[in-house]
């Protein structure tokens, strides 16, 4: 069940779960699994309220807002509950890292082989953005921005060329390694105009609806 806003809460199932819910959160772009929580009543209804995923902590007994002391909050997009109404599935788009070790996820030291394999793409989309705030001179990233979109766009279109001469010759390894070669220019030439791989995905899930 969607969870639009407060009025959805007596449907669920507090009393059963002694007042707290399990909270998984999954990155709502990529769906890997970010942590999970606990929520009660009252930090839910302030998640549905503020944007902002909020829960409970069992060790100190109140509210916090994920992100307070860090600034790595987590923009609540859409919450769900399980088909008993006792567990909460939380859509979000993180700010940060989600973990306390400074790792993307809770799960990073031990789940990567079983993230979502399309994960890697929005990864890279981080790193690419990284790399254009710190500018570091040892990046091909680095310097791939500073020549400009012309440059970058003509790297694009190189890439797609030598991607369909490869399928052409019917060379499958060499089309998988020009695709991600592909994949990884347009990523650039979308950072360097302002786009981000989310604006791509929603057209074309405008297109396939």
């Amino acid at each position: 069940m969607l969870i639009r806003d407060s009025s959805n809460l007596d449907q669920l199932e507090w009393r059963k779960m002694d007042g707290l819910m399990p909270a998984i959160v999954q990155d709502a772009f990529d769906g890997r699994v970010l942590m999970q929580a606990y929520m009660n009543r009252e930090a839910l209804a302030h998640s549905l309220e503020s944007g902002k995923v909020t829960f409970w902590s069992r060790s100190r007994e109140n509210l916090w807002t994920k992100g307070e002391t860090s600034g790595h909050t987590l923009r609540l997009v859409a919450v769900h509950s399980d088909c008993d109404g006792d567990c909460l599935l939380v859509l979000a788009t993180p700010s940060g890292p989600a973990c306390h070790r400074n790792t993307d996820t809770c799960f990073d030291d031990d789940a990567l082989q079983v993230m979502p394999e399309l994960a890697i793409l929005s990864r890279l989309e981080r790193l690419i953005a990284c790399r254009d705030t710190e500018r570091p001179a040892d990046s091909y990233t680095t310097r791939l921005l500073e020549a400009g979109i012309k440059r970058i766009a003509q790297k694009v279109g190189e890439e797609g060329v030598e991607m369909a001469l490869a399928a052409v010759a019917g060379d499958r390894d060499e089309l998988a390694n020009e695709s991600a070669d592909l994949l990884y220019h347009l990523l650039v030439l979308l950072r360097a105009s302002g786009i981000q791989l989310a604006d791509v995905t929603r057209v074309l899930e405008s297109r396939h609806g």
